[in-house]
């Protein structure tokens, strides 16, 4: 792979209808390949239940690699932090325990929020929300969909402007899980943590916990990086033994992020490192009996 040409690009980061994606894990792996994708991770929130069906759809075009894959949503004090994982052990009892318990938090902050757009005058019936996800993992994005249809706001992303957002009029605490924790639940399931667009967050003090509990990688290529982040986080991760990763983030429409899959062009080379620290991260995780200790 590491040979491929310049054509040919690397994802490392798209959603499903696993979580809060637009398509279905088929329809996104047929996306990928018509925008020239060859190396594809697959990164639902708090799940791996499209994997198994992007693994059976990528069989049909093998050009394309799948990267299993999820992306663990995080609260701090006025800001998200996001922890991207590959190469998880997915069969494991205990990480699968640990994902329902995060879906299941996420079915009442979808309740939480709901009250609290009540209290704005905005009611919403949590069961529209949880129709538009069916079997994947409810989020912020389906509950702007549910504002976007009743006419509160016109668009997804001016619901998360101005509502929805971290710190936001009817954004919600979820249950408590920090960074350094899903760093270490990564780590513990033999799997790659990488720090989720950092730009977005605004918590590089974070970075060097993090770092000191097991975080691989950064996700430097974004498309909402300005060229100096980018080139900044890359630096970063020289100077820390990081791999600079990237990918488009994509949810589709509904999830107001539709940069094509393949965007921003991500090398070649940063999947061969990948595959790298995926070997190290096998060889020194501690002990997989379960999650390690939460301060939820």
């Amino acid at each position: 792979m590491s040979g491929a040409g310049p054509g040919e690009r690397v994802d490392l980061h798209a959603h499903t209808t696993a979580s809060d994606g637009a398509l279905s894990p088929r329809e996104l792996v047929r996306l990928a390949v018509k925008h020239g994708v060859r190396v594809l991770a697959v990164t639902d929130h708090d799940s791996t239940e499209g994997l198994a069906e992007a693994v059976a759809e990528a069989a049909r075009h093998p050009a394309l690699t799948i990267v299993p894959g999820l992306e663990i949503n995080c609260d701090v004090d006025g800001a998200e932090v996001h922890v991207l994982g590959y190469f998880i052990d997915t069969e494991a009892a205990w990480f699968q325990d640990f994902l329902r318990g995060q879906r299941e938090e996420r079915v009442a902050r979808v309740h939480r929020i709901a009250a609290r757009l009540g209290e704005l005058g905005m009611p919403i019936d949590p069961a529209e929300v949880f129709a538009i996800v069916k079997d994947g993992a409810p989020g912020r994005p389906h509950v702007a969909q549910v504002m976007v249809n009743r006419g509160y706001v016109k668009t997804v992303r001016e619901a998360f402007d101005r509502y929805l957002r971290a710190g936001g009029a009817a954004n919600v605490p979820r249950g408590r899980l920090v960074p350094v924790e899903a760093v270490q639940v990564i780590r513990r399931a033999h799997g790659v943590p990488v720090l989720a667009h950092p730009g977005l967050a605004r918590r590089d003090e974070m970075i060097p916990d993090l770092v000191r509990a097991g975080l691989m990688g950064i996700e430097a290529h974004y498309a909402e990086h300005s060229a100096a982040q980018t080139r900044m986080y890359e630096q970063l991760c020289v100077d820390l033994g990081l791999i600079a990763t990237g990918g488009s983030d994509y949810h589709g429409l509904q999830g107001g992020r539709a940069n094509p899959p393949g965007t921003p062009r991500v090398p070649m080379s940063v999947y061969a490192r990948l595959k790298e620290k995926a070997a190290l991260a096998a060889a020194t995780s501690p002990p997989a009996a379960g999650p390690p200790s939460t301060s939820r």
